[in-house]
Parts: C-alpha cells; sequence; structure tokens
C-alpha cells in the first residue's frame, strides 16, 4: 500500500502513526462510511480465476461492482432482518436437539461420562448440518454416529479450503509462474472449489428436480430460500449454484469457531455463567426458544456479541477505496486495498473500558440515550456489504447456547490448559477444547 502525506516529513509520519492508522475506531468509520453503493473488497484474484478456469459464477462473497448489487438484492430480502429467518427456528431446534443428543453420546465415550473432546469439531458439524438445513432444504447427517460418504466429502473439500486460506486468499494467487515448481497450494485450492461446488449443485439440482415434478402434477411448491430462488429465478442457475457454495463456507467455520469460544468463557467464568442461565430460565422456563425469545435474552445475545469482540472470527476486512480520501491525515489514494483490523478496535481501551475482561453484560443498553459504538466491533462487517449470513448464524448461536445452557452446566476439562487463539485465515482455538457436559439437576 502507497500512502503519502503532504507537507510532512513522510518517514517520520509512518513511523509515529502507521501503527495506529487502521485500527483507529474513527478511522476504520471513516473508511467504511466512504464506501459507495457497491463497495470492493480486498483481493480475491485466486476465486475470480478459478471461476474463470471452470466457468463458475461468482456469489455475493467473491461478486463486484452491479452483478454483487443485483444479488445482494435478491438476497437481502429474505435473510438480512432478525424476523425474516425466524421462520427457521423449528429446523433449527430440530438440528439442535441433534447436537445436544451428540453431546451426551460423545461424553458418553470417555471415563468420566462428561468430558467432550475437540468440542470445535462438534460444533463444526452442527454449523454444517443448520446452514446446510436452511440453505439446502435438507438434512446432511452431520451429527448422526455414521456421517453419509457426500457429507464427509464436503467436510474433506471444506477442511481442505481453509488450510490454503491464506496463501490463496489473503496472500492473493499463487504466481502462475511459481506453480510449475510449487503445484500443490493452487492444485489444493482448485480441488477444495471443486468439491464445495460439486456438493452444492448435487443439492440444489435434487431440489429442482423435486420441484419439476410437482409443478407437472400441478401441486402447490412450498419451501425455503432454495425454493424461493430456484421458482423466482432471480439468479439463473449458475449464480444460484454459486451463492450456495459460498453462503455455505462462510456459515460453517465461523459459527463453530465462535460457539466454542462462546462455551470456552462460559466454562472459563461460571458466575457469569449461572447469570445467563438464570435469565433463560426466567424468560423460558424451560421451553424450547424460538427466533422470538431472543429479543428477550439480552444476555444471550450479549455473550454471542461479546464472544465476537474478544474473539472475532475475521480478525480483520478488506477495503479498495473507491475515491481518494484523507484519513488522519494521509492522503489515501483511489484504488488503494486497506486491511481493517477490527481485532485491534475491540481491544481498545477507548472503545471498551477493560477489555480483556470478559463481560456479555456490557452489551446491554442501561438506557434509551445508552449505547455500544457499532465500529469498536464489527465481526460481521458493516454497511450494504456486511455479512449476508449473520441473521442465520445469530440464530443459530443464540438457539444452541440457549437449549446448551438448559441442559447442561459447562466447564473446562482438565484436558484443557488456557486456550489461545491463532490465526490461520480466521482466527480460531491455538489448541483443541475440551470441556464438561454436567447434567443440570
Amino acid at each position: 500500500m502507497h500512502l503519502c502525506l503532504p507537507n510532512t516529513d513522510i518517514r517520520t509520519q509512518r513511523q509515529n502513526n502507521l501503527s495506529q492508522l487502521f485500527w483507529q475506531k474513527d478511522m476504520v468509520a471513516h473508511v467504511l462510511r466512504s464506501e459507495g453503493v457497491t463497495p470492493q473488497r480486498g483481493n480475491m484474484e485466486s476465486w475470480k480465476e478459478y471461476r474463470d478456469m471452470r466457468g463458475r459464477s461468482t456469489g455475493l462473497i467473491s461478486a463486484e461492482g452491479d452483478e454483487w448489487l443485483k444479488m445482494r438484492s435478491v438476497l437481502r430480502q429474505l435473510v438480512m432482518r432478525p424476523r425474516d429467518v425466524t421462520v427457521f427456528s423449528p429446523d433449527v431446534n430440530a438440528v439442535v436437539d441433534d447436537l445436544v443428543e451428540r453431546v451426551k453420546t460423545l461424553r458418553s465415550q470417555q471415563d468420566d461420562r462428561q468430558t467432550v473432546l475437540n468440542i470445535n469439531d462438534l460444533f463444526f458439524k452442527y454449523a454444517m448440518e443448520g446452514v446446510a438445513t436452511i440453505l439446502y432444504e435438507t438434512r446432511l447427517g452431520c451429527l448422526e454416529n455414521k456421517i453419509p460418504k457426500m457429507s464427509q466429502e464436503y467436510i474433506a473439500a471444506l477442511h481442505l479450503m481453509f488450510s490454503s486460506f491464506k496463501t490463496t486468499m489473503y496472500a492473493g494467487a499463487i504466481p502462475k509462474w511459481l506453480r510449475p515448481i510449487i503445484p500443490k497450494p493452487w492444485k489444493e485450492f482448485c480441488s477444495s472449489w471443486d468439491g464445495l461446488f460439486k456438493f452444492s449443485q448435487i443439492h440444489v439440482d435434487k431440489r429442482l428436480s423435486e420441484i419439476k415434478k410437482k409443478m407437472v402434477k400441478g401441486e402447490e411448491i412450498k419451501g425455503g430460500l432454495l425454493t424461493h430462488m430456484l421458482v423466482t429465478r432471480e439468479m439463473n442457475l449458475e449464480e444460484i449454484y454459486a451463492n450456495m457454495t459460498e453462503m455455505l463456507l462462510a456459515g460453517v467455520d465461523t459459527t463453530s469457531f465462535t460457539l466454542s469460544w462462546s462455551t470456552y468463557l462460559l466454562a472459563r467464568h461460571p458466575i457469569i455463567q449461572q447469570e445467563i442461565f438464570e435469565e433463560v430460565d426466567r424468560v423460558l422456563g424451560g421451553r424450547v426458544p424460538t427466533g422470538e425469545d431472543v429479543a428477550h435474552l439480552p444476555l444471550i445475545r450479549g455473550l454471542v456479541k461479546e464472544t465476537l469482540r474478544l474473539f472475532p472470527v475475521l480478525p480483520g476486512n478488506g477495503r479498495v477505496t473507491q475515491d481518494d480520501l484523507i484519513i488522519g491525515g494521509y492522503f489515501i489514494p483511489k484504488g488503494t486495498q486497506l486491511a481493517l483490523c477490527h481485532y485491534s478496535t475491540s481491544m481498545d481501551e477507548e472503545n471498551f473500558p477493560r477489555p480483556g475482561e470478559f463481560r456479555p453484560d456490557r452489551w446491554i443498553r442501561k438506557d434509551a440515550s445508552d449505547r455500544v459504538d457499532n465500529f469498536g466491533s464489527i465481526p460481521f462487517g458493516y454497511g450494504i456489504r456486511s455479512c449476508i449470513g449473520r441473521r442465520i448464524a445469530e440464530l443459530e448461536m443464540h438457539l444452541a447456547l440457549t437449549q446448551l445452557l438448559q441442559k447442561f452446566h459447562i466447564e473446562v476439562s482438565a484436558q484443557t490448559t488456557d486456550v489461545r487463539a491463532k490465526t490461520h485465515g480466521l482466527l480460531c482455538p491455538g489448541v483443541p477444547i475440551n470441556l464438561r457436559f454436567v447434567d443440570r439437576k
């Protein structure tokens, strides 16, 4: 990135200010508020090259410009508002039921009958089952004792994708001249996308075939997100394949890591866990929660927000400036790629007092004038290019955490030491998290 500050000793200013340039809240706000109608993400040339090579469409994550705006306008009316996704509560709760049963099965395999090893593996399968239930309107069997072969293949493709995530997304494409010498990263990248697209195409085609049969018979066509897209055809079939693929990709590890950190933090802070349980018990009285109930569970919402503040799955965000900007005294020319580090803003004392402390209650408004600044913690992004699947992810997390707290007291296993985060493209636990799930009396 090239920066210049008129009438100033550039080297001195860089030494003094560069470390602050991308993490000060006001600077991040300035960049994001300066976005046009079609904000541009950072470098994703490797994604585009793969799609051009295979003749695939871009999806909402990888598309830019008018193409992106068209897709966004179609999807935002279906999944962007909390009241739109509450309709999925029964489907998600059915997956949560399987999650609870899977917890019981896994802990029964340990000597103490309470420990679940590597909790993220369980939450990964829950997140995949949950988001696929909404996207594909079908169950994949990820929480069964024996996972179906097709789902196993998708899981392998997804793991392969994230194993090469840093080199193929954030660091840009593997240079073409280097690929004959070091072919493995690019081959694995393409292979993982092949697997992801194949999985989506199978499920989309299956639902399309079911719809066509109903149309021939003159039967009423009912369904959810995918059915709507296939019936209205506001997108062509290739665009539907691409968006289903990218939304599933984006909705698995992101949700699973947040659930892993949330339960770990609850286990490390039993007093806070008890406070949240008491709120859940007071509001629900033991009944199964729905999406509508979440509005009356501020500590559950605060738990997810505080977890994402401490451990944002995407610790930074990319933008390409669409106009010349002056930020923090620097002249930023149009077309500059910026990295916005909201991990740093979320840990800034000026934005969040005692930022290292786990305090879900900091997100509860004390009165009508009280607010937590939006740009202090923006794990789902901001504005028109914010995460399209945010409300789906929040529904999955809120319902899962609520039911887990209803059923279990969560404790840290003796096999788990202090868990630190590491970056692997995404911010993830540095070691497996092992937790004890003790039945509530």
